[in-house]
């Protein structure tokens, strides 16, 4: 009999690094990764979580950035991660008025509802910035 089975704690790195330019389905493909990653090691509690708070930010980049370039990177820490998505422009990104009926606008309010902390950090140069943030399995 044939199991497959997903990377196991020790075979995970603390890190995962990409830089690429996003698309529609781009999101969906980070979010198998991110799983991946949470539950082989031990943190599939902040799964869902994480998967849609990193949906929100690739979807403002899909949106907002020329050219859709960014950087992803998921940080594995001791009882959570860090998931920061950096793209070259530097303006921050707005949080919605609460248009009910808007298309948009509604992301880094999800964002702030579903993870435990949350910022930007815009580059010193000014060139960039990256939106990231936080879900803790031991909160």
């Amino acid at each position: 009999m044939n199991h497959v089975t997903g990377p196991q704690a020790a075979d995970i790195s603390s890190e995962y690094h990409a830089e690429f330019a996003v698309g529609e389905h781009s999101a969906r493909h980070l979010r198998r990764i991110l799983r991946l990653y949470l539950v082989g090691s031990g943190l599939a509690v902040v799964a869902d979580a994480a998967e849609l708070a990193l949906t929100e930010l690739v979807a403002n980049v899909v949106r907002h950035v020329p050219g859709r370039r960014c950087r992803i990177c998921f940080l594995l820490e001791q009882g959570g991660v860090r998931v920061e998505v950096s793209d070259d422009r530097p303006e921050p990104p707005v949080r919605g008025d609460g248009d009910e009926l808007g298309e948009g606008g509604r992301g880094l309010v999800i964002v702030d509802a579903v993870t435990d902390r949350w910022g930007v950090a815009v580059r010193p140069d000014g060139r960039g910035k990256t939106v990231w943030f936080e879900c803790r399995a031991d909160r």
